[in-house]
């Protein structure tokens, strides 16, 4: 059978648009209804929070929305593409070209400069030209021009957040998914990564979705999106 062709929406402001999204998984004779029925938009250029308890979908959204996995049923555009319905080889050439992202963990090769792991992605998408002069300006954006031939050993974590921040900008990704970006950083380094992602959402109009359990984090967007039980259950 051929993959799904990619079908494309109308152009909207609407970067994010998850309509009815559900995911079920099956453990067995357990059935973990994961999401619900989930229904949400994005606009581009926006910087939101998604919160909720332990156990209230966002993992799972988040897989979803970064297009790692696929819903059960329901619909997901992502700049305007529909990708709920695309196989694994489409996904990952999506996931490649629209989303970036930031971990807790930074997740960056330990043998690996800064400048050789920003360049991961280009290397990924195949990108020859300009792939180090890029990498140099990404990091560059970030304030780490005195630390492209750094490793991460050589780092402090704020810095190696810095490093993961200008990888995922180095493709000009539609969005960026940033899960728990201050979690392992203490409270000052925090604050800049923080304030860094808001500069460059600013000067780019990047579109920020941000994964965390801190109030104070979810202070710095323009608006929260709440989960619990696999649902929204509100904004603010």
């Amino acid at each position: 059978m051929n993959a799904p062709e990619l079908q494309i929406a109308e152009p909207t402001q609407k970067v994010i648009e998850a309509i009815a999204l559900t995911k079920v998984y099956q453990m067995g004779v357990v059935r973990v209804d994961a999401l619900c029925g989930l229904n949400m938009t994005v606009n581009r250029g926006e910087v939101v929070a998604i919160m909720g308890p332990s156990g209230s979908g966002k993992s799972t959204l988040m897989n979803i929305l970064g297009c790692l996995d696929r819903p059960t049923e329901g619909e997901y555009f992502l700049d305007g593409e529909r990708v709920s319905v695309l196989k694994d080889d489409q996904l990952a050439s999506i996931r490649n070209r629209k989303v970036g992202f930031v971990f807790q963990s930074f997740n960056l090769l330990p043998r690996a400069t800064a400048l050789a792991n920003v360049e991961l992605p280009m290397r990924y998408a195949g990108i020859q030209r300009s792939r180090r002069e890029r990498a140099r300006e990404a990091l560059e954006s970030v304030g780490l021009k005195d630390r492209i031939h750094h490793r991460p050993n050589e780092l402090s974590g704020g810095q190696q957040q810095r490093v993961a921040i200008a990888r995922a900008l180095v493709n000009n990704p539609a969005i960026i998914l940033a899960d728990e970006p201050t979690g392992n950083l203490d409270s000052r380094s925090g604050e800049e990564i923080m304030n860094i992602l808001l500069r460059l959402n600013q000067e780019r109009s990047t579109t920020l979705l941000i994964v965390t359990h801190d109030p104070k984090v979810a202070q710095y967007t323009q608006r929260v999106i709440r989960l619990l039980d696999g649902k929204v259950e509100g904004q603010a």
